[in-house]
């Protein structure tokens, strides 16, 4: 079996069937030569976490230098944004960007982590006939828009210097602070269907099970750090029936679709057949150029302007006046103030030179990409 077999077999079961293996990575080959500066578009399997994929993209793009934009949890699925070499830089600009999402979510039954991998902690149950479409539409416009979202009690957020999901386990008692977000979009995409739920949690046939339960598809957009799981649960809440996250898959992160995305096995085939070849040029990476024209306002300069951006030095802010949209969608769909608005600044020969940003009367590079 080839290693990208093994990342196949991985992807599809979550699990790595190796003996030695203490966690569940997968098999992936080394490339052959370190993969260009760029950005990686993954499609992460269930069962992974964000820092497996990370580890296994250093072995396909044979380097250490590999950043993510954005963590998944395991039990999601989906678009996640890999930095390589220098567009780990980019990252910081990245990690904001608005975010779409597909989600199941089930109605009726609560765990204590607000999806499937916790324990269910109360069990209501829920009919199809105690959600007309009116009632379920109520529920959902109350979600969207300007909202104050309280996070998971199990999110990465630190309370004291410890993340909040590890005072969980310890058996601690976690309240978080409600934090502004914004819904874009929140729509169901199919009928509510009937959920037969045993005491464990698992899915019956049989008409006597404890829970009659109701699962529904959802599309969320949502700008970043909302949690797809507390909007679940706040679902419930606003039904008074509860209700915890079945399924996620992240289908877009700014201006990067699900479409373009490569599996791991799609990406080790990539690096094996590449390895073979006479002269190997490791993983295909999107290159910085092209990420920062679909992300960001774009400004073309004069040479002296490249010349002092590459030394680091200010330029007067009129400069940004003559910045262009960027190609096809912003990176957030969000508002910004004039100093949260990043620029790319291009050579006159299509190079790009640094990002900038307006602070006071000058428009000062936050990133250099091709110092002097």
């Amino acid at each position: 079996m080839t290693a990208s077999e093994r990342a196949e077999s991985m992807e599809r079961t979550g699990r790595d069937s190796g003996p030695d293996r203490a966690r569940r990575r997968p098999d992936v080959p080394r490339g052959a030569v370190t993969a260009a500066d760029g950005l990686l578009v993954v499609d992460k399997p269930q069962g992974l976490t964000s820092h497996d994929v990370v580890g296994a993209t250093r072995r396909l793009a044979a380097t250490r230098k590999v950043g993510h934009a954005g963590t998944l949890d395991p039990m999601a699925t989906g678009l996640l944004l890999l930095g390589i070499g220098r567009a780990t830089r980019f990252l910081t600009y990245l990690v904001g960007a608005d975010k779409t999402y597909e989600a199941t979510v089930r109605l009726g039954v609560e765990t204590a982590t607000e999806d499937a991998d916790g324990e269910i902690v109360a069990a209501r149950g829920c009919r199809i006939a105690d959600l007309p479409e009116a009632r379920l539409q109520e529920a959902l416009t109350a979600l969207s828009g300007p909202i104050q979202q309280v996070p998971s009690a199990v999110s990465a957020i630190k309370v004291d210097g410890v993340r909040a999901y590890q005072r969980v386990r310890d058996g601690q008692d976690v309240e978080l602070q409600a934090r502004p977000v914004t819904i874009h979009e929140l729509r169901l995409t199919a009928e509510p269907r009937k959920a037969i739920v045993e005491a464990d949690g698992t899915l019956s046939d049989s008409p006597n099970s404890a829970v009659q339960a109701v699962d529904i598809d959802i599309l969320v957009s949502c700008s970043s750090g909302t949690y797809v799981r507390a909007l679940a649960r706040d679902l419930g809440r606003e039904l008074g029936c509860g209700a915890h996250l079945t399924a996620l898959r992240r289908t877009a992160v700014g201006p990067f679709d699900i479409d373009e995305a490569h599996t791991l096995a799609d990406l080790s085939a990539q690096v094996e057949t590449d390895a073979s070849s006479p002269e190997p040029h490791g993983v295909s990476t999107i290159p910085l150029e092209e990420v920062a024209r679909r992300c960001f306002e774009r400004l073309a300069l004069t040479e002296d302007e490249a010349r002092a951006l590459r030394y680091g030095q200010p330029l007067d802010a009129e400069v940004l006046e003559r910045a262009e949209a960027p190609e096809g969608r912003r990176l957030q769909a969000s508002a910004k103030t004039a100093e949260q608005r990043v620029v790319a600044g291009f050579a006159p020969g299509g190079r790009l030179v640094a990002l900038l940003r307006h602070q006071g009367p000058r428009a000062r590079p936050v990133l250099v990409l091709d110092p002097a």
